[in-house]
């Protein structure tokens, strides 16, 4: 069984900037013009092309919106260099909201991607 998850962006162009060209995950197949697949360790993350403004399904009164938003659900990137990473990830657009480092814990950063979608960086070690 494989795992993924996808990720809407308001253009791909800018996801595939973001997620390929900044944090270095490669592009495995595009099943159509608006949806990537990008290799991230043993799992997927989809990237699809979704306008602001337009409903997530149908029935709702919500629509997609690009700036910070809470989700329950992100993705957690465990990374070996935990400050070159998150450097990466800043100096690509990412904003890091906080950050731990130090301590008997591996150091972690709460992070949101150039989109409003929040993810965690996690070092693998103290």
């Amino acid at each position: 069984m494989k795992y993924s998850v996808s990720i809407d962006v308001p253009l791909l162009d800018e996801g595939l900037r973001f997620y390929r060209d900044a944090l270095g995950l490669a592009e495995i197949a595009r099943p159509v013009a608006t949806y990537v697949i990008l290799e991230c360790g043993n799992s997927e993350i989809g990237l699809i092309e979704k306008s602001a403004g337009s409903k997530p399904a149908k029935g709702t009164d919500e629509v997609r919106r690009y700036e910070r938003h809470w989700t329950p659900v992100h993705i957690d990137f465990h990374v070996d260099d935990f400050e070159a990473f998150l450097a990466k990830a800043v100096n690509a657009g990412a904003k890091c909201e906080q950050k731990f480092a130090g301590g008997a814990r591996p150091p972690i950063a709460f992070c949101s991607d150039p989109f409003g979608n929040g993810f965690c960086v996690v070092g693998t070690t103290a």
